[in-house]
């Protein structure tokens, strides 16, 4: 198999309704997978929950149907959330393995693992199943996807060393970020010998859409290079990484990663210098100076989630009104399904600015929020 690092997520296919994710357009995609196995890259990552169920029909259409086994390795994933019992491990798996037409997988990661994701497991002896499957050769290798904390990832390698690879959400952008702590993950996957999989190297594709001045600095440095070669270089240059997993929607994108990767050149010591600068200048569009330390939230009569909100307004004010859509549709998700009081049901009481430690007037601010996201 293919020792290039690029990775392709069947995550975000171009689409026949760009209303609708579960009507793929799968001319297009068998042009991008053909190509991407053609630039000699073999990895291909998919899940049940992708694309509204359909990837792994795509998979099956796109790839296991018109190319030889040999020729690709495929990982899927344990979506414990998706579940309701331990009786429902077996045929959840079998499922999978059908959807996608193939006997065995190459890669198997229990997905998106976290603290509470860790006892689920543990409860339902979901380490013993997949071990199982694996001696059976039906998985040939068993890892997992992490969203958690540091300190977490640490205690699930302690208490299952036979975990054989980590997938991590790890980019500049997140590197040093004190909820992501891409960086602090990374350093225990290596402090337990543990080969790293690369998941949002390009943030969901954040870091192709830099504020005018950091987009200035990286064309100044490489004017042929594009935003995402930077974002994949940068995963790709960390020692121990195995893949960097890329959801590719356009064959353009398909070019240029594996363009990327096929001939890597890890970043210079200035280059990484260069990126420091890029990340300075998204933090310093912050329109909120919220710590999220969430004392404001203790208090709220109204339930309001302030700091959530204003991490949405901040996230605008860093990569322009393009994101307007998706922070809305976030802001009805979590005041909605999730049932958040709006930033209009603010009363004005005041108890937010008396307890937040950085005296900000939470109550202009929110009304900022309403009239941009309501």
């Amino acid at each position: 198999m293919d020792q290039k690092k690029l990775a392709f997520g069947v995550m975000r296919l171009p689409l026949l309704d760009p209303t609708d994710t579960t009507k793929i357009d799968l001319e297009a995609t068998n042009r991008m997978v053909d190509l991407f196995l053609e630039r000699g890259f073999t990895y291909f990552d998919t899940a049940a929950p992708y694309h509204g169920g359909q990837s792994e029909h795509v998979v099956r259409e796109c790839l296991v149907k018109r190319h030889p086994r040999e020729s690709y390795t495929l990982t899927d994933k344990l979506s414990l959330f998706m579940l309701k019992e331990a009786g429902e491990l077996e045929g959840f798996l079998a499922g999978q393995l059908e959807r996608c037409g193939v006997d065995y997988f190459d890669y198997y990661l229990l997905h998106a693992m976290s603290k509470e994701r860790l006892e689920q497991a543990e409860a339902w002896g979901v380490f013993d199943f997949v071990a199982q499957k694996k001696a059976a050769g039906v998985l040939r290798h068993v890892g997992f996807s992490f969203h958690d904390r540091a300190e977490v990832l640490e205690e699930i390698l302690e208490r299952h060393p036979e975990m054989e690879y980590v997938q991590l959400q790890l980019n500049y952008l997140d590197w040093e970020d004190p909820e992501v702590q891409s960086r602090k993950c990374y350093e225990v996957c290596r402090k337990h010998n543990k080969p790293v999989l690369v998941m949002e190297p390009v943030r969901g594709g954040l870091l192709t859409s830099l504020p005018w001045e950091a987009e200035a600095i990286l064309k100044v440095k490489a004017p042929g290079a594009s935003l995402a070669s930077w974002a994949i270089r940068f995963a790709a240059s960390q020692e121990g990484v195995f893949k960097v997993l890329s959801g590719m929607s356009t064959l353009e994108q398909v070019e240029d990663n594996t363009a990327v990767l096929s001939d890597f050149r890890p970043l210079s010591r200035e280059e990484g210098e260069t990126l420091k600068k890029v990340v300075e200048i998204i933090h310093s569009k912050e329109l909120i100076a919220c710590t999220n330390c969430r004392y404001c939230v203790e208090g709220c009569p109204m339930g309001i989630a302030i700091p959530d909100y204003f991490k949405m307004m901040n996230h605008l004010s860093k990569f322009g009104p393009s994101q307007l859509p998706g922070v809305k549709k976030d802001y009805a998700q979590l005041t909605g399904e999730k049932g958040k009081g709006l930033a209009s049901a603010c009363v004005r009481c005041g108890q937010c600015e008396g307890a937040c430690p950085q005296h900000l007037p939470v109550i202009s601010h929110l009304e900022s929020v309403a009239q941009t996201l309501e």
